[in-house]
């Protein structure tokens, strides 16, 4: 997470006072996501497992002055837990109309070792919530006359990546609900869109998938020369929620360096 999420970038009037909901926002993208949006004036509820993590991100935040997220600790793969969170959130902090469906799990796995339990687990974290808390939050942004669904897909859905089958099966998912539900929800100004990150050097990849071999694969696939990291999705992030995309629906965002494919 940046020091100081907003130095050297645009504003967004739009975002103050709102409130935004963001699913496993304890670390790494979710993390810089809440940041952000923090920095932005927008009131925060966050959901995630990890409760050490989420309890020190809301003090980091609340210690430079920002408006203060509110931490859940919840498991996305109980829905009724989940519901339930956002209900909360929209009784103390008012209608959600910022959705950013983030939560997933790129643990790896080969075919051969898959069983349906595997599977299962892998659509409930990865894919089945970002339906349920878009059906959650979709009657709160119409009667709010609007709102900005933003979910998360996966650059490793178009690239050659392996032992992640039910991974990227998720993550193409998400895409197909994009744009169906944009359709769907449309008439409500509610729009929906999907950010599709490149390879993002948080710690968890950093700590677990960033060998040399990946490394000299970034290296010889991003046009750009750097590397990625979560601000650079943010940022797209803070646009996509904001009024400045008011026109901007069913889309997939690429922020992946300039990938070739």
């Amino acid at each position: 997470m940046s020091a100081d999420p907003q130095a050297g970038f645009a504003r967004y009037p739009s975002l103050s006072g709102r409130v935004a909901f963001v699913s496993g926002g304890a670390s790494g993208l979710g993390a810089e996501f809440v940041a952000q949006l923090a920095a932005q004036g927008t009131h925060v509820a966050f959901v995630d497992i990890d409760r050490a993590s989420g309890t020190a991100l809301v003090e980091s935040i609340a210690s430079r002055g920002e408006v203060e997220p509110r931490f859940i600790e919840c498991d996305v793969r109980d829905i009724p837990a989940l519901k339930a969170a956002i209900a909360d959130t929209a009784e103390r902090l008012g209608p959600v109309t910022i959705l950013v469906n983030n939560a997933a799990n790129d643990a790896r796995h080969r075919i051969e070792d898959t069983d349906v339990e595997l599977w299962d687990d892998r659509m409930a974290v990865n894919l089945r919530h970002y339906f349920f808390a878009i059906q959650t939050v979709a009657p709160m942004m119409r009667a709010a006359r609007g709102g900005s669904i933003i979910n998360l897909g996966s650059i490793s859905a178009h690239i050659d990546l392996l032992s992640l089958p039910a991974y990227i099966t998720a993550k193409a998912g998400i895409e197909g609900l994009t744009r169906t539900l944009a359709r769907e929800l449309g008439p409500g100004l509610i729009r929906v869109n999907c950010i599709i990150p490149g390879w993002i050097m948080t710690q968890r990849q950093l700590d677990n998938w960033i060998t040399p071999e990946a490394a000299a694969s970034i290296d010889s696939n991003q046009c750009l020369p750097h590397r990625l990291y979560p601000d650079d999705v943010a940022r797209l992030l803070l646009w996509l929620a904001a009024d400045d995309s008011r026109s901007c629906t069913g889309q997939n965002w690429i922020v992946d360096g300039g990938w070739i494919r």
